[in-house]
């Protein structure tokens, strides 16, 4: 394990300076429970400044909602038990389904207001008269541990979002150039993308948990729009690079070798995307474009298939560069922290990347149910039983599924929950039984203190280890039960442990029943989900939309890839979501302009098309990627020499690249048609044929 930075330590001091004045206001306050405001520093502290705003604001108002919530169906429900652990089991699985529909650092928000509400309706369900009070002075205590947290972290030391966004810009960059580089120089030019390049789009995700909130710190909220337009062209250069990969290896299946002039030309930008973007020659991507424009079919060509494709990949070429160099202008404006109103994209010609997502209703719906279930099974038991401290193991039932709902398989995570609540309150009690009755003022209650919070704190930075130290800082923080004056009782210390664990117990067990499937299930159901899009897309149900098809399929491959890597004996592992997102791009091309083809070719069109969704359908019924029929790479090669043969230049543009596109990604090793000589006008055409699908 590599040992805390000297930046880990002074994050530490810099939380327990907020923690120890967090606790000393709410004493000097006399507010009922000061320790959940020592509690709340420790859920929000984070080591980017306005990563710990933006959670404070958020704390705040899950913990009103979930207050607001008790006030309201406390008093309505007290005298039907049942009626009233429903309605708490309802809450939560609610904004628990809400939170699972925003995957940015803004669901906690509803996730907090989701077991909120039982962690303080449930405990005082006997005295409801008082439940008004208790909601006002949680809400209080919280909001004393918020506001010192996010005080002390903007004004001590404070580390900048666009600091740690830069960072993560820097490393992604540097890990698509050398995929870059190895296409380019050959070595990885192959028709498929490997899973560990896939994996970047997975890598995206937190830089857009970082880009949302820049807006909660001052020095970088002028760059919010390039940081969004930075993360598009991001997005969109897994795409590009893929289908680059894919037409060197069509060239070198075709002519055994990379013709000199090109294979020039992509060593010259391999090395431009290696040099430091600092001490680049700022006129090297204008040569590059001008070496591109060079890049022609060879004349006397027996086939025009070489050519072709040799025009894709000179289109791509082209997107590349100017992907690349949008992306440094924008990585150095974002390191600045200004933005320029005169910046302008080098790539403009299309729509980048929407922020379209994809949700599995059908998995999302049967968590939620389990969380419901779940919290109002063990809210029967208790009432059943009788037991009067069992309302903290009903709440922490809720908080464990409410917590881990959002995970394949949660058992593991809550194992790990029970596992870490035992080790604090074996701790704690050490503490409260054995130190605290000798500490008779604040400042040696901070000094005793000091050991074990310095010591978590230094590990929470690390992102491995977020679950471990919150358990460890929260669960010490609640179990001291800090208040003006000692009054440790050994019974209620013991059935306030024996209560937590039970409820965390009784959530592992559950979750074992209930939801075994692991990350298998939902990959399988990410995959069909793909096939889906395809089908529908290519029988025209889904209106041409290249952003929103770019930024669905994108998503559902981030959400993939970690699925497909966290298992390395998994069938799936084979699948390329970059390919199929290409089959999506020239289909969504076909369906965009087939309007415009004379009637014969657009019924060619049509068929090749309902060909493609009839294939699609077929796979996902099947559950497994089938090979694509040679009926449909027949389809294909006839309609390119049909649309080869049309007179009209714009149909040319239109609907030829993503036949080309089409047929390598289907059958990505199938030798190029060779009965394809249509004439020396239509390879002369071919000159002047801008690509622009994929």
């Amino acid at each position: 394990m590599i040992l805390p930075t000297r930046r880990d330590w002074l994050f530490s001091a810099k939380t327990y300076m907020a923690a120890m004045l967090a606790l000393y206001i709410a004493l000097a306050f006399g507010l009922p429970r000061p320790y959940w405001a020592m509690t709340a520093v420790y859920v929000v502290a984070n080591p980017i400044s306005g990563a710990t705003v933006s959670k404070a604001l958020d704390r705040t108002l899950g913990t009103l909602l979930g207050a607001t919530g008790t006030v309201i169906l406390v008093p309505l429900l007290v005298n039907a038990p049942e009626l009233l652990t429903f309605a708490i089991a309802a809450w939560a699985g609610t904004f628990l389904y809400i939170a699972l529909h925003d995957r940015t650092p803004r669901n906690y928000v509803f996730l907090l207001a989701g077991y909120t509400l039982p962690l303080i309706a449930l405990p005082s369900v006997g005295a409801p008269e008082s439940i008004f009070d208790v909601a006002v002075a949680r809400t209080e205590e919280i909001t004393v541990g918020i506001v010192v947290t996010a005080a002390i972290g903007t004004t001590v030391f404070p580390v900048s979002v666009g600091s740690a966004l830069n960072a993560r810009i820097t490393k992604w960059l540097s890990d698509a150039g050398a995929w870059t580089r190895e296409i380019l120089l050959a070595g990885g030019a192959e028709h498929f993308t490997p899973l560990a390049r896939q994996q970047l789009a997975a890598d995206i995700s937190p830089l857009a948990a970082l880009i949302s909130q820049l807006a909660h710190d001052a020095g970088t909220r002028d760059v919010r729009r390039h940081a969004e337009e930075l993360r598009g062209r991001l997005l969109f250069l897994l795409p590009i690079l893929s289908s680059i990969a894919d037409r060197l290896h069509a060239l070198k299946l075709e002519l055994k070798e990379l013709p000199p002039d090109l294979q020039a030309l992509t060593g010259c930008i391999a090395a431009w995307l290696k040099a430091p973007s600092e001490t680049a020659d700022p006129q090297i991507p204008d040569r590059l474009r001008a070496g591109l424009s060079d890049l022609k079919p060879p004349v006397g060509d027996p086939h025009l298939w070489p050519g072709l494709i040799r025009l894709s990949l000179v289109a791509r070429l082209g997107e590349l560069i100017d992907l690349w160099q949008d992306c440094l202008i924008l990585q150095k404006q974002i390191r600045l922290g200004r933005a320029s109103a005169r910046w302008r994209p080098m790539l403009r010609h299309r729509p980048i990347v929407a922020r379209e997502q994809h949700y599995d209703q059908g998995l999302m719906l049967f968590s939620v149910a389990s969380t419901i279930l779940a919290t109002f099974t063990a809210g029967l038991l208790w009432i059943w039983s009788g037991w009067s401290g069992g309302a903290n193991a009903v709440a922490f039932v809720a908080i464990a599924c409410c917590f881990f709902g959002g995970v394949d398989r949660p058992a593991p995570f809550v194992r790990a929950m029970l596992i870490w609540c035992c080790v604090t309150s074996v701790l704690t009690s050490i503490y409260v039984f054995v130190i605290l009755p000798y500490v008779n003022d604040f400042e040696l209650l901070a000094l005793v203190l000091a050991p074990p919070f310095l010591l978590i704190g230094a590990f929470i930075p690390r992102p491995e280890l977020s679950l471990i130290t919150l358990l460890l800082a929260t669960n010490l923080a609640g179990d001291l039960a800090l208040q003006g004056r000692y009054s440790a009782d050994f019974i209620s210390y013991a059935e306030g442990g024996i209560a937590i664990g039970a409820g965390v117990l009784f959530a592992l067990i559950w979750t074992l029943v209930t939801r075994p499937f692991g990350a298998e299930l939902a990959a399988r159901r990410l995959i069909r989900a793909g096939w889906d899009d395809l089908a529908e897309l290519a029988a025209g149900t889904h209106a041409p939309d290249h952003a929103r098809l770019t930024g669905r399929m994108l998503d559902r491959l981030g959400q993939l890839v970690p699925r497909l890597a966290s298992d390395e004996t998994s069938s799936l592992r084979g699948v390329d979501g970059l390919a199929e997102l290409r089959i999506g791009y020239n289909v969504l091309a076909l369906q965009r302009n087939r309007r415009a083809l004379p009637g014969d070719v657009r019924a060619l069109i049509d068929s090749l098309l309902q060909g493609i969704a009839e294939y699609f359908r077929q796979c996902a019924a099947e559950g497994e990627r089938l090979p694509a029929p040679e009926a449909l790479l027949h389809d294909i090669d006839r309609a390119l020499r049909v649309v080869l043969h049309v007179q009209q230049g714009q149909l040319l543009r239109t609907s030829l690249d993503p036949l080309v596109g089409l047929r390598r990604a289907l059958f990505p090793l199938a030798i190029g048609p060779t009965d394809d000589a249509p004439g020396t006008a239509r390879r002369d055409a071919l000159h002047l044929m801008p690509v622009a699908a994929e």
